[in-house]
């Protein structure tokens, strides 16, 4: 048996109610899915679908593998695939993923193998990675509600599972168990432990100890970047660290940025002087590795790397080239536009939704930008209740903010963050629109060939650091802390975000 220690809390093990990470780990583990990443990829590949493609430019078709079914004895049908989606859209739970189907216009079933989404969108790329993402567990429609969440324990007792593993036994947020499902026939190998054990800790001190001590076999989720690092000192642990698809970093109100268009002295080619000053002068390597004892990575694009598409545009255009600042090269940016020095920057950010290291980061982007002599930074925070209201009222110009996927796709860093419409404002709301960049964020979801699709991406994340609506500035890694006799640890960190309790033995 294997003992798993993490921080997530589950919400609900109803999927059409979680739009969490730690309860998208538990619907990896149980639930099936039409298609599944491949361990240290971001590829997409058939799982519980024999195959799944176009064939038509709206029409997505999967045929499901024969003899499939749940951990009950039901078997799992065309029906099971419709039940699921169309429920997911009826109830609409306001802490569900039903806003990643808004692509989805229909789903047909012609017979028990075979489904039919009918699309939005014309050769819809983002759609497979959607199946793969919280919105595709496939759910039994004998045990779930059509048309309500189904309590945990009714979940629990029917035994609704078809994943690697079913639950065993569930004491909320306090302990899980899963047991080795052996009828299951999705694109992972068959689960190599019988039973794993989940145990969920309020305090990463705590985890930290029990995996010093042997009491836990794996810590995943979320210790300290201290921590992690006086664990790896530890002869009889090892640190296993993978590429994540978590982001940070600051978004530009164009309104009331410095010279921004609602300013007293609006002035667009000085706001945007001062956002390149800005990326001219910070040191991302710096920021990794003082506050973050390299837990996260340097970020210099858009899109996290890892991902098809995704470039290091930022590290070539600003700083000295190498990612590196350079702040001659920020002075020149700044005079340049008739911009006259020290720029005041108010710059917000938030102490508790982030973790606690985002005082230290930002307080060494303040002194960053500081030392340059080119701005001066008045740094403040605020609780991410009222944050999350004041970021979108226009009452910082300059703030803080993470991003973690909802599918392993470039697309998900930005069109939520860059398409903007009266219709479909961004995510953001920070007042950037650019109408070609709308029109090429569209464009490029419906480019079938990966290599031009790669070039759109390429060419969108070009264009988007000449205008730096956000400055990107870490991308964080994957890491699990665990004993040296437990193996597949490294296989189970992959670009796919997914930690996978299959490939684990010991």
């Amino acid at each position: 048996m294997l003992t798993v220690g993490t921080t997530d809390k589950v919400t609900k093990l109803d999927p059409a109610g979680a739009y969490d990470n730690g309860t998208s780990f538990v619907e990896q583990q149980v639930y099936p899915f039409i298609l599944a990443y491949k361990p240290g990829t971001a590829e997409l590949n058939p799982s519980i679908a024999e195959s799944a493609d176009f064939t038509e430019p709206k029409k997505y078709e999967v045929k499901l593998k024969d003899g499939l079914k749940y951990a009950n004895g039901n078997e799992l049908t065309s029906s099971d695939v419709k039940f699921s989606f169309d429920r997911q859209i009826k109830i609409q739970d306001p802490n569900g993923p039903s806003s990643l189907l808004g692509g989805l216009e229909s789903v047909e079933t012609p017979d028990d193998q075979t489904v039919v989404f009918n699309l939005k969108r014309e050769n819809d790329q983002t759609w497979p990675g959607v199946l793969a993402s919280a919105a595709g567990p496939i759910v039994d429609e004998d045990v779930f509600s059509p048309d309500k969440l189904t309590p945990d324990q009714e979940i629990v007792d029917g035994k609704a599972f078809a994943g690697p593993y079913t639950i065993d036994g569930f004491k909320f947020n306090e302990l899980l168990t899963y047991k080795a499902y052996p009828d299951y026939q999705g694109y992972l190998e068959p689960a190599k432990t019988d039973t794993v054990q989940m145990k969920y800790y309020s305090d990463a001190n705590n985890m930290k100890l029990d995996v010093e001590k042997g009491t836990i076999d794996v810590a995943w989720r979320s210790l300290s970047a201290t921590d992690i690092e006086d664990l790896g000192k530890n002869k009889d642990l090892t640190v296993h660290k993978g590429p994540g698809g978590e982001i940070r970093y600051i978004v530009y109100n164009m309104d009331t940025m410095p010279f921004g268009a609602k300013t007293d002295d609006p002035d667009e080619k000085k706001a945007l002087a001062v956002r390149q000053a800005m990326a001219d002068s910070v040191d991302r390597q710096a920021i990794a590795k003082q506050v973050y004892k390299d837990t996260y990575t340097p970020l210099y694009s858009f899109v996290p790397d890892g991902l098809p598409g995704a470039n290091e545009s930022l590290k070539s255009a600003y700083g000295d080239g190498q990612g590196g600042a350079d702040v001659e090269k920020a002075k020149k940016a700044l005079e340049d536009a008739g911009v006259q020095t020290p720029v005041d920057l108010n710059l917000q950010y938030n102490p508790d939704h982030y973790g606690p290291s985002s005082g230290e980061e930002y307080a060494l982007i303040k002194d960053q930008l500081d030392k340059t002599g080119l701005f001066k930074v008045n740094l403040q925070s605020t609780e991410w209740v009222q944050y999350s209201k004041d970021r979108t009222a226009d009452v910082y110009p300059m703030y803080q903010l993470g991003w973690f996927p909802d599918y392993s796709d470039a697309d998900n860093y930005l069109v939520p963050f860059f398409y903007d419409t009266d219709e479909t404002p961004s995510f953001l709301g920070n007042h950037f629109r650019d109408d070609k960049i709308n029109k090429e964020l569209t464009d490029q979801a419906s480019i079938a060939d990966k290599g031009e699709r790669a070039k759109a991406i390429e060419t969108l994340q070009n264009q988007l650091a000449e205008e730096l609506p956000t400055l990107p500035l870490l991308q964080g890694n994957q890491i699990a802390v665990a004993g040296k006799d437990v193996k597949g640890v490294s296989e189970t960190l992959d670009p796919a975000f997914q930690f996978r309790l299959a490939l684990l033995s010991k």
